[in-house]
């Protein structure tokens, strides 16, 4: 089934802006404090290396559970109430939460708020489902895109600045943090319009907003759920690069910790650029199938590219190969949102939030395991990159997904019949012409 957009009147648009700029200050935020917290952990057990690795790894898992939990509960809300109290409310709690993290009094506080972190970061998804409802078919890929790009700025900015900050005092990031979310809330109250009419509601039900019915939703039409998958395999396969790129290049190369951030920031710029520029021309061009196929070639290509590097300059030749990859999501994206009603747009962005949790979960341990063993063999010219490898693997698996035809040809046909009656319509003597 698919959705036609809301009408948004010109005082309405500046809402796109908004939810760029939430999203942006969210992950700014979000950025802020990932350099910080295993420090603070670390300070709370006395300088302990060990267990503040495992409690921290404990973090991590708590921070991705409530996220499978809490992004179809928030998803289906939206549904119900709309788009903006939920994308409010949720700043304002991760405001709070990062309030109650920064004077946290030990290590107990700080996991019962990453734990609500977790919770209220489920504001993506009604900022996607916001971006579905304000825009039609053809741009939809592209304003996808210009929130990928927000993501990568808040993890190009946060990290860097999160630094600085906590060099002056471990729980500065915290407040800044907190100041961020605050006063993106204040501003929102008085610029973000309401995006979802009150006749494309559903009524809330605990029963479609837990993350098994959420995730039943992507079986509700053949290509969603087929798209969802690769999209699964796609999410699993990047957790490479948090996951082992910072111990890979320190083991493999001997980067130190400036080269590798500015190893990151290159990879989050190209990002940026990709999904935030290249999206909104590439798509109308190819159209949402060969542009997955294309951003998931990039990838798996990239990916070796990391794994058979044999030295650090490769690695810079890697990055903007690899940031084409950022081609699939928006594409995939635009893609599912066209076949699922748009009273369901908030349960469908819970559901892939949940599938990004549960790659956040399965990720992290695959590919270290996988970095251990490789260590272990005596030939790291080959055994090292092996998680790059194991990536490339999962993205032509989801290739070989993809490849018997994520668009029907109906589809295909429709979008372009669609598109040539908007043209005439734009061009009305054209039609006057003739009898």
């Amino acid at each position: 089934m698919s959705s036609q957009p809301i009408q948004v009147s010109r005082n309405r648009r500046p809402a796109l802006a908004f939810v760029v700029i939430t999203v942006a200050l969210d992950l700014l935020a979000f950025g802020i404090i990932i350099p910080i917290l295993p420090r603070l952990v670390q300070d709370f057990l006395g300088g302990e290396t060990v267990g503040a690795a495992q409690i921290y790894g404990l973090f991590g898992l708590t921070w991705a559970v409530a996220q499978f939990v809490g992004a179809p509960v928030l998803g289906a809300l939206s549904d119900a109430v709309g788009r903006r109290p939920v994308i409010l409310l949720s700043n304002l709690a991760l405001g709070l939460d990062y309030l109650l993290m920064a004077a946290a009094p030990g290590i107990g506080w700080l996991l019962v708020g990453r734990a609500a972190s977790g919770l209220a970061s489920s504001s993506f998804t009604s900022a996607f489902a916001y971006v579905a409802d304000i825009t039609d078919a053809d741009r939809r890929a592209a304003g996808f895109g210009v929130i990928g790009a927000a993501f990568a700025f808040g993890f190009i900015v946060g990290p860097a600045l999160g630094g600085l900050l906590g060099a002056i005092d471990l729980r500065l990031p915290f407040w800044i943090a907190a100041g961020l979310c605050l006063a993106n809330t204040l501003y929102g109250i008085f610029v973000l319009p309401e995006s979802l009419p009150q006749e494309r509601r559903t009524p809330f039900a605990w029963h479609r907003a837990n993350p098994l019915a959420a995730l039943r939703l992507l079986r509700s039409h053949p290509e969603v759920s087929r798209v969802s998958a690769v999209l699964f395999l796609s999410n699993l396969a990047h957790e490479v690069f948090p996951a082992v790129f910072v111990l890979y290049a320190g083991q493999r190369y001997g980067w130190d910790h400036v080269t590798i951030g500015f190893a990151l920031a290159a990879v989050g710029i190209a990002s940026a650029a990709v999904q935030g520029g290249l999206v909104r021309r590439i798509v109308p061009r190819l159209g949402e199938r060969p542009t997955m196929v294309t951003g998931l070639v990039c990838g798996g290509v990239g990916s070796l590219m990391f794994g058979l590097a044999p030295n650090g300059a490769w690695i810079w030749l890697a990055i903007p190969v690899a940031a084409l990859w950022g081609l699939f999501g928006p594409a995939a994206q635009s893609l599912m949102t066209q076949r699922i009603a748009p009273s369901e747009q908030g349960r469908l962005q819970g559901a892939l939030n949940s599938l990004r949790g549960v790659s956040g979960l399965v990720g992290p341990i695959l590919f270290t395991t996988t970095f251990a063993a490789g260590v272990s063999w005596s030939d790291p010219s080959i055994a090292w990159g092996a998680p790059f490898f194991v990536a490339a693997a999962l993205l032509l698996l989801a290739l070989v997904a993809i490849a018997p035809g994520t668009l029907d040809r109906g589809f295909s046909h429709r979008k372009a019949a669609s598109r040539a009656m908007r043209r005439i319509a734009r061009r009305p003597q054209l039609v006057r012409h003739h009898p």
